[in-house]
């Protein structure tokens, strides 16, 4: 993938989720009163700067677009003009404070669930139902009775409809205790409670490692074939300038029969740079065509694409629902709830020791899920929009002094308090704070250095 892409498409996420961030902070100051002085999206040098409404307001675009910030009129930072001292941040009654800096997060979650909305109303739910592909022999799964063909249907007495379910009720499960029940049903339809044995607390946080749920367990979801037919072929990529077009099928590769689209594209991803034969079928015509494989670099390693894309896939397995506008509002706001429910859920379990501290991800990993996200399409793109801006959300209200979560708990204990607290309890707190994102941001990087040369 082309670095370029990649820095261009992270510039896109974080402007638009810190910038959706800051104006929830500046929208609910304004509605309660308080002067903003400031609305910039970036930092650094202004490249547009204008000046709006009573309170002469500015707003400004700035030359780095990697966040953003409201500013308010606050005597602590500066002399007020007596007639606006009302109007300071620190002259504002606590709640008003509570509510300003609550509104960044909210809406970040608000805004994750108008694309979930948006989402669900234009495509409905597609889920894949979660049947059991091949199960390791002698792994955790199999000693429980699992079978390849079984279809899981409840995790710990929870219904889990799609395999997305599945893997957030695994998870849970894993971090949270040393047992777990599958309710499956097997390929004869009879229903099975199969118990999983986890007793070791060491080998339960390996399993919530990426990429290490399924590879522990000893099992993996069975995966519905796709045929080896073009649904989409990028303009100006090396296969469309060989011309290839949607609607082919591919027959071959240099010689070698294929019958699934995932050995082409395992095919093509191992041969970065190289020049592959393919044999392809459009109407009843064979052809076959010399395709130079583009080499870009993803997770670390140089891998080899084509730009093409599958068709539309069917099979029993995949289940579709269309939606009206007020049901998929309803789903959208269900799922971003789940979601950063089980967000907090696994980030308290990690502080615990419960959860492995590789599932932190740093600007290098946020970067390549960005980019590849985006080159997947726009569905793709939205679903990491939504992921990104609920985990913003759900940082912030931690309750870290530097964070809103911390400010929060400052003006909370002021209203308590009834009176504001020492500025050297203040100063103890912005330190403590800036010590723990400095430990959490060194984890994540570390997290992302290491996936690139794992």
């Amino acid at each position: 993938m082309n670095l370029l892409w990649t820095v261009f498409w992270f510039a896109v996420v974080v402007g638009l989720l810190v910038t959706v961030h800051e104006f929830g902070h500046y929208w609910v100051a304004r509605r309660l009163g308080f002067k903003v002085l400031r609305f910039s999206v970036g930092f650094g040098k202004p490249l547009l700067k204008w000046v709006g409404g009573a309170d002469r307001v500015e707003y400004v675009l700035a030359a780095i677009p990697l966040g953003g910030y409201v500013k308010l009129l606050d005597e602590r930072e500066g002399p007020v003009p007596p007639d606006e001292l009302a109007r300071s941040f620190t002259r504002r009654p606590p709640w008003q404070r509570i509510a300003v800096l609550l509104a960044g997060p909210t809406f970040n979650i608000l805004f994750a669930v108008l694309v979930l909305w948006g989402m669900f109303w234009v495509n409905g739910i597609n889920e894949v139902r979660p049947k059991v592909g091949e199960v390791t022999a002698d792994s955790i799964a199999a000693h429980a009775g699992l079978r390849a063909g079984d279809e899981i249907i409840a995790v710990d007495g929870t219904a889990v409809p799609g395999q997305g379910d599945v893997v957030l009720g695994l998870l849970d499960a894993v971090s949270g205790r040393g047992s777990l029940t599958l309710t499956v049903r097997g390929a004869a339809g009879e229903t099975r409670n199969l118990e999983l044995q986890l007793p070791d607390a060491e080998q339960r946080r390996h399993l919530t490692e990426p990429a290490e749920l399924f590879r522990g367990l000893g099992f993996q979801f069975y995966v519905p074939p796709v045929p080896p037919v073009l649904g989409h072929v990028e303009r100006d990529g090396p296969a469309a300038k060989a011309g290839l077009a949607p609607g082919d099928r591919i027959v071959s590769l240099d010689g070698t029969p294929v019958s699934d689209f995932r050995e082409v594209a395992d095919y093509v991803n191992a041969r970065p740079g190289q020049r592959i034969s393919i044999e392809y079928q459009r109407g009843a015509a064979t052809h076959t065509v010399s395709v130079p494989v583009a080499s870009e670099q993803t997770g670390g390693k140089r891998i080899g694409r084509i730009h093409i894309g599958p068709g539309k896939i069917t099979d029993p397995l995949l289940v579709h629902a269309d939606l009206t506008p007020l049901q998929a509002l309803g789903h959208g706001a269900e799922r971003a709830w789940n979601l950063t429910e089980f967000q907090a859920v696994l980030f308290w379990r990690m502080v615990m020791g419960k959860v492995s501290l590789k599932n932190l991800s740093g600007p290098l990993s946020i970067a390549e899920f960005a980019g590849e996200s985006a080159e997947a399409g726009a569905s793709s793109f939205l679903q990491t929009l939504v992921i990104l801006s609920l985990s913003l959300g759900f940082l912030n209200l931690l309750p870290i002094p530097i964070l809103d979560g911390g400010q929060i708990m400052f003006q909370l204990a002021e209203w308590l308090k009834g009176s504001p607290l020492s500025e050297r309890a203040q100063v103890f707190g912005q330190q403590v704070g800036i010590a723990l994102l400095i430990v959490l941001m060194g984890v994540a990087l570390y997290n992302d250095i290491a996936r690139q040369f794992s």
